[in-house]
């Protein structure tokens, strides 16, 4: 035996130096894979994911409502409406009008009267989110409350047409009875189209009134009716994220108190759910969106939900009372925080108490009598300063004396270095407090550079979140940014530095989620989508690598006894998953040039066979489209030899190796 294995050594030596000696450009690192245990653990939850309605990601977007301005709350009321002539498409009063109701006593307080007096050329018309997206032969429910005020008014005849104005399905039903009434009909449209319109007819003369005029995919994500648009949550599902961070992000704060995110305003009966104008509507002067409201038809029972449905940890942020510092920055004063500190206090009522409680008594009668179980709650989205520590503290103490279970994050500010980042960190050390949030949008340079950003941070301190980052191609809140291979790269090398600081870092997610192609306000974004179909970028392929392949325990991999951190353009970090028997491990290369890699395994037995996923492009510059995905992991199967493991890793790559 072991003049055979000295033969097959030899033979083994002799190609790879026949193999060099053809590419003499190669160049060879010779690594140390330790498997004495660590004692570091990978959380469950060190990949998620964060969803801010920014970019068209709720209306238009993940909540697959298909009417834009359902129940006309918007500060003008007909946005999204039109009632055009059927020849001309300019108003024709002579054929009828609209006017807007309102009763200010209830939540949903507009509704639509409209008067019809010819009813052959009368027409009230939907555009939709940038239009609406249909599918051929896949069923859509219209729903509509209607009430039949004066007149002999007596059939609705709706159709969905196409860019040219033909119509692809029509349904007509008839009105009966009076008093409100909700109505309902089917859509099976006769070809796919991206940018249809709903167009509503009248068979009769008089005065009806409307509200609520929805149109909904059947095919929703788990065929929830008024549900989830099913491929954009089927894309999140493959990530296999530890848990969702919900709802923001900056929207948390709103440019003013009076417009922040409260999610008291988001359960109940949908229609009875208050429409709030987005923060983003006219956030950036490049890209301005008048028309981007909130119906929070997606609203926080929704989120739960989508957690669980994920099997991911619940993360819900609060308002601390303290509006966007970059808008209002408008502050509660400090005798008047209580409201603010018991929607804290209900909220994990809401998910966690039981049926008997208040509030979840009211999460029991929406479907969910058992609770979300939520472990997590976020104290303000990326406050700084004196003013944020002094209400932490209130919500610290509050929560704690009640929950003293669950974890609050707390925040360091918008930016990874600098005066404010300083004092909160310094100011939350003092006050023991359990995760810290860090946001860091910066160059794709910036990432490659701080690889080992956490591995000087303090071991009993506060660990960290890193809640919101992605590399930015051009600048931070430049509309040119993009999602090119480049910005993953680097984004890869600096999560194999958040990986081998485990016991620091223990949550860690992309941001934003989702953009619109034509309704988003930032670049880039992990999940690009349209109104018929969507994309992953690279920057997803790289987290989707990452959070699949997160493991359950830290390994020690090293050059020389040192972490690769950038030193000859190579970054990696290694994991041991118990629960699949496998050794993972991850290798990202800058080089222009392909590099080999020879890992000698210590103090661990491994197979002799070997996983290699690779995810790479010719040119940094290369993107992903809605035509193809040309960046995206390709997978092997290799042999092991001689309990050495050698692996070509190809030029600017991210390298997952995985052995049993």
């Amino acid at each position: 035996m072991k003049t055979k294995t000295k033969i097959l050594t030899a033979v083994i030596s002799l190609s790879v130096a026949f193999f060099s000696a053809q590419n003499g450009n190669v160049k060879k690192h010779f690594l140390d894979l330790d498997g004495t245990s660590t004692n570091i653990k990978i959380q469950p939850t060190m990949y998620g994911i964060f969803f801010e309605d920014i970019n068209f990601a709720a209306d238009g977007g993940l909540y697959a409502e298909l009417i834009k301005n359902r129940s006309f709350e918007f500060d003008e009321p007909l946005t999204g409406w039109k009632q055009p002539n059927t020849k001309t498409l300019s108003p024709n009063l002579d054929s009828g009008f609209l006017t807007i109701i309102t009763d200010k006593s209830k939540t949903n307080k507009n509704y639509a009267r409209i008067t019809v007096e010819n009813d052959k050329n009368y027409l009230l018309e939907n555009e939709g989110f940038r239009g609406i997206g249909l599918h051929q032969d896949e069923n859509y429910d219209f729903t509509f409350n209607l009430e039949n005020a004066s007149g002999n008014i007596s059939a609705v005849n709706a159709s969905l047409i196409d860019e040219k104005g033909s119509v692809i399905s029509s349904v007509s039903l008839m009105i009966k009875g009076q008093g409100w009434q909700k109505y309902n009909m089917v859509f099976r449209p006769s070809k796919t189209i991206e940018k249809a319109k709903l167009q509503i007819r009248f068979t009769g003369k008089g005065v009806v009134n409307m509200d609520m005029i929805s149109l909904f995919p059947q095919d929703t994500w788990k065929g929830r009716k008024g549900g989830l648009r099913k491929d954009l949550v089927e894309k999140l599902y493959d990530l296999q994220p530890g848990f969702l961070r919900f709802p923001g992000g900056c929207i948390v704060e709103g440019r003013t108190l009076a417009e922040r995110y409260q999610w008291k305003k988001t359960i109940g009966k949908v229609e009875d759910r208050e429409n709030l104008i987005n923060k983003w509507n006219n956030g950036f002067a490049h890209r301005l969106t008048p028309d981007y409201w909130q119906s929070f038809g997606f609203g926080f029972f929704e989120y739960f939900q989508l957690a669980e449905d994920l099997g991911a940890e619940p993360l819900p942020i609060l308002s601390c009372g303290m509006a966007c510092q970059f808008n209002t920055a408008e502050l509660v004063k400090m005798e008047d925080l209580d409201p603010y500190v018991q929607d804290a206090l209900d909220l994990i009522e809401f998910a966690n108490g039981n049926s008997n409680t208040k509030w979840g008594k009211i999460r029991s009668e929406m479907g969910h009598p058992k609770p979300f179980n939520m472990k997590f709650i976020g104290v303000g989205n990326e406050q700084w300063g004196e003013d944020y520590i002094e209400r932490y503290k209130v919500f610290e103490k509050a929560i704690h004396a009640k929950y003293p279970d669950i974890k609050i994050i707390s925040g360091s500010g918008p930016s990874p270095d600098g005066e404010f980042f300083d004092y909160g960190w310094k100011e939350l050390k003092k006050l023991n407090a359990q995760i810290v949030d860090e946001h860091y949008y910066n160059s794709p340079e910036w990432f490659f550079k701080n690889a080992g950003r956490y591995d000087d941070y303090d071991r009993s301190g506060p660990k960290v979140f890193a809640g919101e980052y992605a590399a930015q191609s051009v600048g931070v809140v430049k509309p040119d940014n993009k999602n090119n291979w480049l910005t993953a790269l680097s984004e890869a090398a600096f999560m194999t530095g958040l990986e081998r600081n485990a016991d620091v870092v223990t949550m860690t997610s992309y941001a934003p989620l989702f953009a619109h192609a034509e309704g988003w306000q930032w670049t880039p974004d992990l999940i690009w989508f349209n109104n018929l179909k969507s994309y992953a970028t690279p920057n997803y392929y790289v987290q989707q690598l990452f959070s699949n392949n997160k493991g359950t325990d830290l390994l020690t991999i090293s050059k020389n006894g040192k972490p690769l951190k950038g030193e000859n353009n190579l970054f990696a970090s290694a994991v041991l998953d118990l629960k699949k028997g496998e050794i993972i491990i991850k290798i990202v290369n800058s080089d222009p040039k392909e590099t080999s890699v020879e890992i000698n395994p210590k103090n661990i037995k491994i197979g002799s066979q070997l996983t290699k996923i690779v995810l790479t492009s010719s040119e940094l510059t290369d993107e992903n489209n809605f035509q193809s995905e040309t960046i995206k992991p390709k997978e092997e199967i290799q042999t092991i030899k001689i309990g050495k493991i050698l692996v070509d890793i190809p030029a600017n790559s991210l390298v997952i190796l995985k052995i049993k």
